[in-house]
């Protein structure tokens, strides 16, 4: 798992690459504050070493809560920049801040 972020100095964006390896999954997305937490808009493509990828702009100075959904499982970043306690999930989402 990784996340990689990229600062655009034209844009007030930054463009943000999620990565998970899930080579079993059939299915993987990135849901978020920055997505409305919809799993369709935070989908990732598969590549042929079984890596979930996919690339996002989102805005900068900000914090955006999030989690990866693997074939119906909720799964937190390992790398994340923090994690936060979310009573409406009952659970921790991984945090990250831009």
């Amino acid at each position: 798992m990784s996340i990689k972020k990229q600062f655009i100095k034209t844009k007030p964006v930054v463009k943000v690459t999620f990565s998970l390896e899930a080579k079993e999954a059939n299915e993987v997305s990135v849901i978020g504050d920055f997505n409305d937490w919809k799993i369709e808009e935070g989908s990732l493509s598969k590549l042929k070493n079984g890596t979930f990828k996919g690339t996002f702009e989102l805005g900068k100075d900000a914090a955006y809560e999030f989690k990866y959904v693997v074939d119906g499982t909720y799964v937190n970043e390992p790398e994340a920049d923090s994690f936060k306690w979310n009573d409406f999930a009952g659970a921790e989402n991984s945090v990250l801040v831009i």
